[in-house]
């Protein structure tokens, strides 16, 4: 298992050696796909399978979180674009912070650092930490995974091995904490459905059918 600051570090390189080869993707199109989930709907599964078939690179929360933490590491992602795209980046913060109002903190200025260079370097699935506020609607295709509390509280009883009670407590911290977040840090409200392009109740979707109905909505 590697560690996230392997992940990180062989991410940096893959881009460092991207740009040194000049692979550049097309400007116009989505470029990132962000995956906001309900605790115990299974949409890290849906995220995971989904990078897998379409290639993509994949962004835990805790990697992005990890990232976020350290002013050496977002300030080295950032280097790891051209003078163009570190102008388009600011550019975005900048918007983001005057459309929501922001008053950004150092954690909020390197998290949007962080999602901005993904972002501008594409090819990826972002799991959680308000990505979807953070890029452009026209740069990133954003789903929400949903599912009753009672079929999560399932899923995460059954995963973890604890009682329905432990699972529910779970569930409603987790709910909580997502929540609090996504208001604290960007004025939004995580639940409310015209914050994203698609979503997907696991309740009547299998894991697959999801992945196939995101892929299909981006003709792949």
């Amino acid at each position: 298992m590697r560690s996230v600051e392997q992940i990180i570090e062989e991410q940096m390189q893959r881009w460092q050696l991207m740009r040194a080869e000049k692979k550049k993707e097309e400007e116009k199109g989505i470029r990132v796909i962000t995956i906001s989930r309900e605790p115990g709907s299974g949409g890290r599964i849906v995220a995971e399978r989904l990078a897998e078939k379409l290639g993509l690179e994949l962004f835990h929360q805790e990697v992005l979180h990890e990232m976020a933490e350290s002013a050496n590491v977002s300030g080295r992602l950032v280097k790891t674009l051209d003078e163009k795209g570190m102008s388009v980046l600011s550019e975005w913060v900048d918007s983001l912070v005057d459309s929501r109002h922001l008053w950004p903190d150092q954690y909020l200025r390197h998290l949007m650092k962080v999602i901005g260079t993904i972002g501008r370097h594409g090819r990826a699935v972002m799991i959680g930490r308000g990505a979807n506020f953070v890029l452009p609607p026209g740069k990133r295709f954003s789903v929400r995974v949903v599912s009753p509390r009672k079929v999560r509280v399932q899923n995460v009883s059954k995963e973890f091995g604890i009682p329905a009670d432990e699972a529910e407590r779970r569930v409603i911290r987790t709910e909580s904490d997502r929540r609090a977040f996504v208001r604290k840090y960007f004025n939004g409200d995580i639940a409310n459905p015209t914050n994203y392009d698609l979503v997907i109740n696991t309740a009547t979707l299998s894991i697959d059918e999801a992945v196939e109905i995101i892929s299909g909505a981006l003709g792949k």
